[in-house]
């Protein structure tokens, strides 16, 4: 009796009020919203798992490069981690998810996070608004960290470091507004899905990263010089720390500790197991011998496939996806890119853009609204077109914005400094001739 007067009064004065375990919030006309600790800390835990995503990416490429670059290629992840949560804080989550304008971007209405606090907000009713706000952070420090691979080992890195803050606004906030946003185009308007990022994130890196390395040219002496890498055990932790920070990409994309985050869960696993064994089949048709590599590109390539369709599409649908993705990529890799010639350093379009496109188009395919209610429509194998076709208009959408934005970034940062290195600089390395450090000293034989 006494607890339902006090949750009254409460009520009735706009304030908050906490009842086993859980905290209301009850606003002036009348709304309530129940603050839940049990998603509130498993939040928490998805955002530190995708936070610890980028070093892991930093490993992974950083073992893939020659040992000249490895300190510059792992630098390019790392100081993304500052500019873009500085950058998030400041402006960028107010341009993703405050107000909106056609569709396309938001507005300044929360620069500084202004009016956000530890109240549930607009996109999630059971975490503090401000836990929103740092997930969607990580997203933000990821994304753009991918383009790196496609440009290692020949950008210098204050362009490269310009070239970012301009991406985020030209390509990332936007694109983040247009799926994820109140109001945003390829979200409410068209139809599409994309559970944890594979428009927001992998397309839109994936194509940026390759026409980036178009606009730079190719490495001195690619296709005559053998590119190896040079610390495998590098590449496997980094692939084994993204794997492990993939289930709060995705599973945390759910907002909450439910079935949904479990269903994505499962799914994301199994459709980066099936990556793994699929990529060393295709090893061992090829060479008769798996390899780490070869194993650790597949893991990454069902965790890339599955990101946009983890809550969305059964659980017997992820083996397919991962299965699938992995000769695609090897198609694309192997043959595409020798066929056209250009350098993909480390192939973050043929991972990140094909991988997304891949996983944007079977969400079309498999998704179910009895799984999540956020689609409108079930996918194709369940007799509905609608969904696969929003999913195909937004892929392409998403690739033009890639391609203009890159180029319009592109321009201004020319506008101040060249992009490339000199040619003293590439081939002494770009870890002495742009931080004036070696990852390792003592060596002395040839790189």
């Amino acid at each position: 009796m006494v607890e339902s007067v006090l949750c009254f009064l409460c009520q009735e004065q706009g304030r908050s009020y906490r009842s086993r375990g859980a905290l209301f919030y009850f606003t002036k006309k009348g709304g309530i919203f129940m603050l839940n600790s049990g998603d509130t800390g498993f939040m928490m835990i998805a955002t530190a798992l995708v936070f610890f995503m980028t070093p892991g990416l930093a490993f992974f490429y950083g073992g893939l490069v020659r040992r000249k670059n490895v300190l510059n290629t792992m630098i390019s992840s790392f100081f993304i981690m500052g500019l873009a949560a500085a950058m998030w804080v400041f402006f960028g989550y107010s341009l993703s998810f405050s107000g909106d304008f056609g569709g396309i971007i938001g507005s300044l209405k929360q620069v500084g996070l202004s009016g956000l606090g530890a109240e549930p907000g607009a996109y999630a009713d059971t975490i503090p608004a401000t836990l929103f706000v740092a997930f969607q952070m990580m997203f933000a420090i990821i994304t753009p960290a991918l383009i790196t691979g496609s440009v290692a080992g020949r950008m210098k890195f204050k362009a490269l470091f310009a070239f970012i803050a301009l991406w985020l606004i030209v390509v990332y906030y936007p694109m983040a507004h247009m799926v994820w946003g109140k109001g945003g185009f390829l979200g409410e308007v068209l139809g599409s899905v994309d559970f944890a990022g594979g428009n927001v994130v992998h397309i839109s890196s994936g194509v940026s990263g390759l026409v980036l390395s178009l606009l730079l040219g190719k490495r001195r002496g690619y296709e005559k010089t053998a590119y190896r890498t040079h610390n495998i055990p590098f590449v496997l932790l980094g692939a084994s720390i993204l794997w492990f920070g993939w289930f709060g990409f995705n599973a945390g994309s759910a907002l909450a500790a439910d079935g949904l985050a479990v269903h994505a869960f499962l799914t994301t696993n199994t459709s980066a197991a099936c990556g793994l064994l699929s990529w060393m089949a295709i090893d061992m048709i090829r060479d008769g011998k798996p390899t780490v590599v070869g194993a650790c590109t597949g893991a990454v390539l069902g965790l890339v496939a599955i990101t946009p369709g983890a809550g969305f599409v059964p659980l017997w649908s992820a083996f397919i996806i991962g299965i699938v993705v992995s000769p695609i990529c090897y198609f694309m890799m192997s043959v595409v890119k020798k066929h056209f010639g250009y350098d993909d350093a480390l192939d973050a379009f043929g991972c990140h853009g094909i991988g997304g496109v891949w996983g944007g188009i079977a969400t079309g395919i498999f998704a179910q609204k009895s799984i999540n209610s956020t689609a409108r429509w079930d996918g194709l194998v369940f007799g509905d077109y609608h969904l696969f076709v929003a999913q195909l208009i937004s892929i392409v959408i998403t690739i033009a914005v890639a391609i203009v934005g890159t180029l319009i970034c592109a321009g201004i940062v020319k506008l101040f400094t060249p992009l490339r290195v000199s040619e003293h600089d590439e081939r002494i390395g770009l870890d002495e001739s742009q931080h004036g450090e070696s990852a390792y000293p003592s060596f002395n034989g040839l790189d």
